[in-house]
Order: C-alpha cells, then sequence, then structure tokens
C-alpha cells in the first residue's frame, strides 16, 4: 500500500510539473510548509466512550493543503495509525474547502487553518488511570500556485482513562472545529444526466438561507470539477446543472450553501429541469409560506404552553384578576395588551440570544439557558415564591410575582407575563418543535417573528379575555371560592418546584440539590417574616426584599462553583447512550433502531419517558422485536447532540427518531407520545402506527 501510494504521488508530481514549468526553476523554502498538531478533546476519555482527535493545521502563507477529493489535481492526506489494543479510529472527517483554479484544473484547498476530525472509540472495561499512547503518521501534499511537496507529520498524544471531561477552552475550540463540519442533509437527493451534462435536485426548504452555492463531489469522475455550476432554487430543491464525466450508481459529495455544508447522497432519477422564471417569481413566495406556517405552528404551540403546570396558575390568577376587577372596558384591555408584550419580549429576547449564539459557533437550542444550574437555581426560588404566595403566606404587589395584587396596573401584567414566558422555557409541545426549528434556518427577521409567535399563542387567552367581553362574562364571580382555587393552584405549582430541585440535583449531585432547598427556605423564611407583616398592616418590608436578593445572588454563586454531575440516563430497557457511530453500526445490522433525545429540565420527555416510553408494554414490545434504543442525553448542552438535533430541524428537545431497517430517513415522532404509536411500530418493525 505505501509504494503505490508513493507511486501515485510520484506520478501526480510529474503532472504538475509538466502542466507549470516555471516550477523547476523554484526552490521552495525547508518545511513543513502545513504545521500540524494532534489534540484530543480530552485526554480522560471514560470506557467505552469516544474521544475525537484534530489535526489542527495551519498552512504557511501562499501553500494549501488538500480536501478528501482533491479535485482535477492534488492527493488527500493518509493515515498510519499505532493504537492501543481494542482503540478503534473512525474516518477522517474533512471541514467544508475552498476553490483554486489553477492553470484550467479546479482544485479543492484549505489555504487558511483547518482541521480535521477523527473519533477514537475506546474499548469497555478499561481500568481507569489505565495509559493509552496514541501515534500516527500523516501523509499529505503541500502545494503553492507552482509547485508541489510531499510532506509527513508524526504526530502523538497520550490518554488516560478517566471521565471524559473536557476543559472549557477545548470544547470551545472543537465546537468551532466541528461547525466547519458538513452536516447530514436526512434526505436523498436525485441525479439524471442527459448528454454531456447532468442534473442534481437537492431537497432544500425553500425560507433557509442560501448564500454563494456550490456542490463538492466526493464521488469520483461524476461532474468536471472545473466545470461552471447553475444552481437555481425550484420550490424546496436545488437543482444543479453541470458537466457530466461518468457518472453512475450513488453520488456523494458536500453543498456548501454558503457559511454551512450539507453532506449529499444522490441516486439515479428523474430530475425536472427548474424554470428560472418561477424560481425567481417563487423564492420569495415560498420564503414567506415557510416563515408564515412556521409562525402559526408556534403560536399553536405557545397556546398548548398555557394548559402546562408551570404557566395554568398564572394564566388563571390573571384571569380571576378580570373577573373580580370587572368595571371599566379600557383596563381588561390594557391589563391584556402589557400582558401581551411582557411574554412576546422575554420570547423574542431569548430567540435574539438563541440566535446570537449560534451564529458565533455555538450550538444551542431552545431553553438553552436552563444548562446553567444558576438559571435552575433562579427558577427554584421564582416558581417556590409563586407557590407559597398562592398559598397565602404573603401578599407582595411587585410585578416579580404573579398574585392577585400584581392583577392592579399594566406594570404588574407586564412582569407577569415575562415571568410566564420565562417559567415556561422547560416545556414544549405539538408543533412547537418543528416551529423553532424552522426558525433557525429562516432569515433573522423571519427567525425572530416566530419567537414572536411563539409569545403571542402563550398570551392569546388572556388577550382574548381582555378583548371581548362576553369571556369575561363567562368567567364566575368573585366570592370565598376564589381563595380556595388560588391555594390548589399552588400544587402545580409546588410540584414545579419539586421537578427543578431534582434538574439542579442531576446537574450539581446532591450539595447542589441541598443548596437549592436551603435557598428556599431561607426565602420561605423571608416570605414568612412578610407576610407577617403584611397581616399587621404593614409593607412587605424592604429589608426582606434585599434580603431575598442576597439569598439569590449568593445561592447562584456558590451552585455555579460546585463540579458538573454525569447526568445521563441509566441503561433502562437495554438502552444505550446516543451516538452516530453506534446508530451507522445498528443501522449496518439491519436492526430497528428507537432513538430518543431528552434533557432532565425538560418536562414534555420526562412525562412521555414516565408515561410511555418506560412503562412495561413499551418494554416488552421494543424486546420482543429486537429493537435497539439510543438515548441522548442533552441536559448540559452537548454540542454533539445538539448539532445532530438541529439536522432533523428541530431547535431543541423532545425528539424522537424510529430507524426501520433499509429505510434512508427516520421517521420523526410526534412530540407527544402514546404507548400505542410505539408499540404498533415496534410490531411492524416501523410500519406505520
Amino acid at each position: 500500500m505505501r509504494a503505490r501510494y508513493c507511486a501515485v504521488m510520484t506520478m501526480m508530481l510529474a503532472a504538475l510539473l509538466v502542466l507549470m514549468p516555471g516550477a523547476l526553476a523554484q526552490q521552495p523554502a525547508p518545511g513543513p510548509h502545513i504545521a500540524i498538531d494532534l489534540v484530543a478533546e480530552t485526554l480522560r476519555p471514560a470506557p467505552g466512550s469516544e474521544v475525537t482527535l484534530a489535526f489542527d493545521s495551519r498552512p504557511d502563507p501562499g501553500w494549501h493543503g488538500y480536501w478528501r477529493n482533491p479535485g482535477d489535481a492534488g492527493l488527500p492526506a493518509r493515515l498510519e495509525w499505532e493504537l492501543p489494543e481494542g482503540v478503534q479510529a473512525g474516518d477522517l472527517r474533512y471541514p467544508v474547502p475552498q476553490r483554486l483554479l489553477i492553470s484550467g484544473l479546479m482544485n479543492y484547498v484549505y489555504e487558511a487553518p483547518f482541521a480535521q476530525l477523527v473519533t477514537l472509540r475506546i474499548p469497555e472495561g478499561v481500568a481507569r488511570g489505565t495509559k493509552l499512547p496514541v501515534s500516527v503518521r500523516m501523509q499529505y501534499l503541500v502545494c503553492t500556485t507552482s509547485i508541489c511537496v510531499p510532506e509527513s507529520a508524526e504526530l502523538s498524544t497520550e490518554l488516560v482513562v478517566g471521565d471524559s471531561a473536557i476543559p472549557p477552552d477545548r470544547r470551545e475550540r472543537f465546537d468551532r472545529w466541528r461547525k466547519r463540519l458538513p452536516k447530514p442533509l436526512g434526505s436523498e437527493a436525485q441525479w439524471q444526466r442527459e448528454g454531456d451534462r447532468m442534473r442534481i435536485a437537492i431537497p432544500f426548504p425553500a425560507g433557509a438561507r442560501l448564500g454563494d452555492a456550490y456542490f463538492y463531489p466526493v464521488t469520483h469522475r461524476a461532474v468536471a470539477y472545473g466545470a461552471e455550476q447553475a444552481i437555481v432554487r425550484d420550490g424546496d430543491r436545488l437543482v444543479i446543472d453541470v458537466e457530466a464525466v461518468e457518472p453512475e450508481g450513488r453520488i456523494e459529495g458536500v453543498l456548501d450553501t454558503g457559511g454551512q455544508g450539507l453532506e449529499v447522497s444522490a441516486t439515479p432519477g428523474t430530475v425536472a429541469p427548474a424554470s428560472a422564471d418561477a424560481e425567481t417569481a417563487g423564492a420569495a413566495t415560498n420564503g414567506w409560506q415557510a416563515a408564515l406556517m412556521a409562525f402559526a405552528g408556534a403560536v399553536l404551540g405557545g397556546l398548548i404552553l398555557n394548559v402546562m403546570p408551570c404557566v395554568f396558575p398564572i394564566l388563571s390568577l390573571k384571569a380571576l384578576s378580570l373577573a373580580r376587577a370587572g368595571g371599566e372596558e379600557a383596563h381588561p384591555r390594557s391589563e391584556a395588551l402589557a400582558y401581551a408584550a411582557g411574554v412576546i419580549l422575554v420570547c423574542v429576547a431569548l430567540g435574539g440570544i438563541l440566535l446570537g449564539l449560534r451564529a458565533a459557533g455555538t450550538s444551542a437550542g431552545w431553553a438553552f439557558q436552563l444548562q446553567s444550574p444558576a438559571v435552575i437555581l433562579i427558577l427554584l426560588l421564582l416558581v417556590s415564591g409563586i407557590a407559597f404566595n398562592l398559598a397565602g403566606l404573603f401578599e407582595l404587589a411587585t410585578p416579580g410575582f404573579a398574585n392577585r395584587a400584581g392583577g392592579r396596573g399594566i406594570g404588574g401584567a407586564f412582569a407577569t407575563g415575562a415571568l410566564a414566558a420565562f417559567v415556561a422555557t422547560p416545556c414544549t409541545g405539538p408543533f412547537m418543535g418543528a416551529a423553532l426549528g424552522a426558525a433557525l434556518v429562516l432569515p433573522w427577521t423571519a427567525a425572530l417573528a416566530v419567537f414572536a409567535g411563539l409569545g403571542l399563542g402563550i398570551a392569546l387567552p388572556f388577550l382574548l379575555l381582555g378583548f371581548v367581553p362576553p369571556l369575561r362574562r363567562a368567567l364566575p364571580r368573585p366570592g370565598p371560592w376564589m381563595e380556595v382555587l388560588r391555594r390548589i393552584l399552588s400544587v402545580p405549582m409546588f410540584l414545579t418546584a419539586v421537578a427543578l430541585a431534582w434538574v439542579l440535583g442531576r446537574q450539581t449531585g446532591a450539595d447542589g440539590m441541598a443548596l437549592g432547598l436551603l435557598a428556599v427556605l431561607a426565602a420561605a423564611m423571608l416570605f414568612w417574616i412578610g407576610g407577617g407583616r403584611q397581616a399587621r398592616g404593614y409593607s412587605f418590608g424592604a429589608l426582606a426584599i434585599v434580603a431575598l436578593a442576597l439569598v439569590a445572588v449568593v445561592g447562584t454563586g456558590l451552585v455555579m462553583r460546585l463540579p458538573a454531575v454525569d447526568a445521563r440516563p441509566t441503561a433502562g430497557m437495554n438502552a444505550e447512550p446516543f451516538s452516530e457511530a453506534r446508530l451507522a453500526e445498528l443501522r449496518g445490522e439491519g436492526r430497528p433502531v428507537f432513538a430518543y433525545f431528552t434533557a432532565d429540565w425538560c418536562l414534555t420527555c420526562k412525562v412521555n419517558e414516565k408515561t410511555v416510553i418506560e412503562t412495561a408494554p413499551v418494554r416488552q414490545a421494543l424486546a420482543d422485536n429486537n429493537v435497539a434504543v439510543l438515548v441522548g442525553d442533552w441536559t448540559d448542552g452537548d454540542p454533539v447532540l445538539g448539532r445532530f438535533i438541529e439536522s432533523h430541524n428541530r431547535a431543541g428537545v423532545p425528539l424522537y427518531l424510529w430507524y426501520a431497517p433499509g429505510a434512508e430517513a427516520p421517521d420523526v415522532l410526534p412530540q407527544i407520545l402514546t404507548q400505542a404509536m410505539v408499540r404498533e411500530r415496534a410490531a411492524g418493525q416501523g410500519g406505520e402506527g
């Protein structure tokens, strides 16, 4: 193999020298002309886990390295590994390249710093503390526009089996490198040849952003590398018209959309030509249609959030405040508008921060803030405060809490709406996931409109009460029953607080949960003191308010210092942690696969798991039909999982995927599961449920 590689290298260099007469006259400076470091994402991989290695490459000015398909000239890199027993190396993954045309020859190259990534699989059963020396010899070709030089690098690192901890600075570097890797398209493309031309039809949403697009073929001799590519948008597809060479069978490639690469797999078929006139006229229309559909889905998803246990009590209290107030027509309308403004502002602000984080290279999704223990603690204190208020421990006429007195004045209504939107972020439901996923590929103005639609959906019931007098008149008359209902509504809020304490414990361990409960106890004592003052006719007390703020500040500061805990799910029903490598392995075996993605802070996820996935009938159906179960835990915002979730047009969890044997793409199940849905698919091994 080494002799064959050297022979090919020699022939390639000879060809380049013939094409570039001035090359013999030039003497390159001593190499290496690409500086390469072997960097491990973690130096302490856990037994049975995977660790990603990066070839951090930095070409000298004027020099370039080559992509996996170098084009008309050049050679890809070649690796020779020396690995400990049981350690396996995956394929070399390349970032999206650049185009370089030299004397009519198209080259796919890297002229700027780049990184190729490789995944190593650590075997099970390796004792902690075991040293795993890793060595690799990389052979590659490096060129200028006039001369090429073969180079090699001897690289090594030493791993020590441990806890898979990743330093923050290294995680950030690998996030940047992974962002440049192409993502799976998820849908199959088709190609058709006509004479010396071929058309490739690639599924691509009409509303998705598209910049300077280009198709990089991985399959050799399918298209003419140096030929001009005519890329036309035609509804929900891109049609590429290019000169054909010898295309046959499946054609693989990478579509550069002008900022993001997509892995494309095209099979022979019938590809209708695109109409440039129709595309020009219809692209904007289709884009608006996609945006409007996402907006409608977000409104409907936000409307459903109102029945969640952390939002319903707040909405109920605001409705009761209108029933109690009666009177002036302008008052309920102003209250409704202020409440809606608070909800929409928070949703748009969270959406804007999310889009900013993603533009900076972070793989963030909806409810990204809940990956921080400090935010969980703040939510725990807020929800506990609402619960104690509903239970009658105190009355606080400030906008921070949803209570009876907060119903008076638009300031209280605005802040109540903002609070309702903030505490609703752990929840998701039908229509919402797809809508927010679509927002991530829409232009930023349309994306922010989708997030505003989510807020509008949450605020819609209260808006209707404010602007439709017959609905207000249908509310029960004020009376003692309102106090009873208020106490009842404290129960779901206390349950929400318990769930948040559990999430805090999952993120930071028993110490974090104890710290959160101590903070709640301290806050409860201050609420009790303030409530006692109110019972005697005094104000709540400025000192108590300052003390509450101090509890929140000190609590968040302390909880952030606690070490993170591995919160991955237990391997119930023979489930395994999700990885794309394991998914590919199981699919290669022809097994049906049920992959679901969850997080401890996702209320919908936990309801589905306890009422559907982890029930005895579903477990039995999965086991009887040999269905492999993979669980992706996104509690800590794992960027690898985040990118996989995003590739299926979702902005966050839950995500449920059913891979039937032999199917090209998974069946994306609804975000609200039923036992029958999963059992029928298991019985049919991918049949409709």
